[in-house]
């Protein structure tokens, strides 16, 4: 097997199993040494990468005013402060519908400090991104009370973009919007939430344009020039578990992996590329390696 193949090279896919972590998780990122792993109550349980050991568990903080769902999770390219092990960490709030009356929050991404001490993490949100538009035609259904729209999120690091992708039209279409990702130091203070928040507009919008449909966004990932999601539930005949890529130079879905095929029913949640490797997470914490060969 060559090491490190793309899926564009391969002629099969297939997975490993390398652990159970018998915890549900939404979704996650690596770096460095350290799996992170978020549940839909923003509570973080790392394991040790190299081994999948349990480390330790947080509660990403504000979560009683936020209620992020922590459906796309990434890591940045800014540090907080000079001399801090891991870079910002983006996560998205998603899904809040029956938790903030009122309030649905689309389109909105949290920003946090993590710290370490020896085994105790720390997480400290320092900004909120939120997009101005999503009540529009432009980011939404024509019927308002579609509950899907709410947006995940990736992160270009090498380009400083940040992506915005939402399920649109009912069930036609995936738009994909990318914009400059914000520093640290832009937006205006809020007093609700007692941090910068920087709103994003449609002047703002660096691209656009509409791939096939996400079947109920999970989990997301990008790398060396692609968007990874994952999306579907367990045991449903029409949304399966499943894998797409997108190209965003081509502007097109380029890879599509049912993961049924591969003997996974389980709702898909987690993505993450490290060391040019896929590695992804079904919903109650079994971890798999995903092999193009």
């Amino acid at each position: 097997m060559k090491k490190n193949i793309y899926f564009k090279e391969a002629s099969s896919i297939s997975v490993e199993k390398l652990a159970d972590l018998q915890f549900g998780c939404q979704d996650g990122a690596i770096w460095g040494d350290y799996l992170f792993l978020f549940n839909t109550l923003a509570e973080c349980r790392v394991f040790n990468f190299n081994d999948l050991s349990f480390v330790c568990e947080f509660n990403l903080d504000k979560r009683d005013l936020i209620c992020p769902h922590s459906n796309a999770v990434v890591f940045g390219c800014e540090y907080y402060k000079e001399g801090d092990e891991f870079p910002l960490l983006y996560s998205n709030i998603y899904n809040n519908y029956e938790k903030i009356e009122g309030d649905r929050r689309e389109g909105m991404v949290c920003v946090y400090r993590i710290t370490r001490e020896e085994k105790v993490f720390k997480s400290t949100l320092v900004q909120l991104i939120k997009i101005d538009f999503t009540n529009s035609t432009l980011w939404r259904s024509e019927n308002c009370n579609d509950k899907r729209p709410f947006g995940n999120f990736v992160i270009d690091r090498e380009n400083k973009k940040l992506f915005a992708f939402t399920m649109k039209d009912q069930d036609c279409k995936t738009r994909f919007f990318s914009f400059s990702l914000p520093k640290l130091s832009d937006g205006e203070y809020s007093t609700e939430f007692n941090l910068p928040v920087v709103t994003l507009g449609k002047q703002d919008i660096k691209e656009c344009f509409d791939c096939e449909y996400i079947h109920f966004m999970q989990g997301a990932a990008y790398h060396d020039g692609y968007i990874y999601t994952t999306e579907g539930f367990y045991h449903d005949a029409i949304n399966h578990p499943a894998i797409r890529v997108f190209d965003i130079k081509e502007q097109k879905q380029v890879l599509y992996i049912d993961l049924i095929d591969l003997g996974l029913n389980l709702e898909a949640e987690f993505i993450d590329i490290y060391e040019g490797k896929t590695y992804y997470i079904d919903g109650v914490g079994n971890v798999f390696k995903i092999i193009f060969e």
